[in-house]
């Protein structure tokens, strides 16, 4: 099992930018895929950025040249910036990390986007 640690959320004004991050204590983190997803209240979590152990990175399409994520294994650490951010943008954000036969989630951190 490894230990998730979110960082960085918080609120921001739409167009606004807010990066956060993810510490992980596992020793074999470059072998997991690391994802963020996102929650709000009544709906499902969904994926908004993964990368793989390869560092193959995708996001969803309503992200897709807003955030970026990246990865550093000599950290054990990845991280999502988030640019132009909009109002449904606001979610719970929780870090993922998936291996082969285990999946750990962090505690999640929250991000608001208002005016």
């Amino acid at each position: 099992q490894v230990q998730l640690v979110e960082s960085g959320g918080g609120l921001a004004q739409p167009g606004e930018s807010l990066k956060l991050s993810c510490s992980a204590s596992s020793s074999i983190f470059p072998y997991y895929t690391m994802s963020w997803y996102r929650q709000v209240p009544g709906k499902e979590r969904e994926l908004v950025a993964c990368v793989t152990a390869g560092g193959t990175i995708d996001y969803h399409s309503s992200v897709k040249g807003r955030f970026f994520m990246f990865r550093d294994d000599a950290q054990n650490m990845v991280s999502l910036q988030m640019n132009n951010l909009k109002f449904e943008d606001t979610g719970v954000y929780f870090c993922n990390a998936k291996a082969a036969t285990s999946t750990d989630w962090g505690q999640g951190t929250q991000v608001t986007v208002s005016a």
